[in-house]
């Protein structure tokens, strides 16, 4: 079984060995790097299904990395860091991750985010149909059931809501949602966000106050997963 081509780029050997254990005995195939250098070159020869990405490298800064990867390669890229700030966080993935993770970490839920990752990925060019629970989401018909009865979402609760199950899996900061779904000018003003957020979970959510759909990654963004 070959679920795919996945790179490693951490300076940390141990790290690399548990990391190759963990996915070569989940059917995927592994590549590894120590440095920044040497993981582009590994992904420029031969492109990955995803990557795994250490931000404390040793020749030059994994953010650095990240934006040179994001030059080229369009496939899912999970930071793995001991670094748990919210700044390293929110700059990660505003510069292109799919994911982040802070080590240590659980395999079990590393394993799933990268099921996630590359599932969007693959899917990416689709108009998908998606059941999350009791939700029926049509792309291409954009239209939102729940439970069978279609519901009324205003254009901008729409947009926020296609733009999640789009990215399903991936956490999407505050300041990425915002400029996608209001413009560049908007960045800052957070409050709107909050307030649709909240209205689309009053809609879609069994209950709003224990969502189980749009979840909140606090002070960073939010994350949609699809569920049962």
């Amino acid at each position: 079984m070959n679920n795919g081509i996945i790179l490693i780029i951490d300076d940390e050997p141990q790290i690399r060995k548990l990391l190759e254990i963990t996915l070569e005995s989940s059917g995927y195939a592994t590549v590894g790097a120590a440095t920044g250098r040497e993981g582009m070159a590994l992904a420029a020869n031969r492109p990955p299904d995803a990557i795994l990405l250490d931000l404390g490298l040793p020749d030059k800064d994994g953010h650095e990395l990240l934006v040179e990867l994001r030059e080229w390669y369009t496939g899912p890229v999970i930071i793995l860091s001991v670094r748990n700030g919210e700044e390293d966080i929110v700059h990660a993935l505003d510069g292109g991750a799919n994911d982040y993770l802070v080590k240590p970490f659980r395999t079990g839920e590393l394993l799933a985010r990268i099921r996630s990752a590359m599932r969007v990925a693959r899917d990416t060019d689709a108009e998908p149909q998606v059941h999350a629970g009791n939700i029926d989401i049509d792309l291409s018909a954009r239209t939102v059931k729940r439970e069978g009865q279609l519901l009324k979402l205003t254009a901008t609760e729409y947009a926020l809501l296609s733009l999640f199950v789009r990215n399903e899996g991936r956490v999407l900061t505050h300041q990425y949602l915002l400029k996608e779904v209001w413009g560049p000018g908007y960045v800052n003003q957070s409050q709107y966000l909050r307030v649709y957020v909240a209205q689309l979970r009053k809609k879609i959510e069994q209950d709003a106050n224990r969502p189980e759909h749009l979840i909140t990654e606090s002070g960073v963004g939010y994350r949609w997963m699809n569920g049962g």
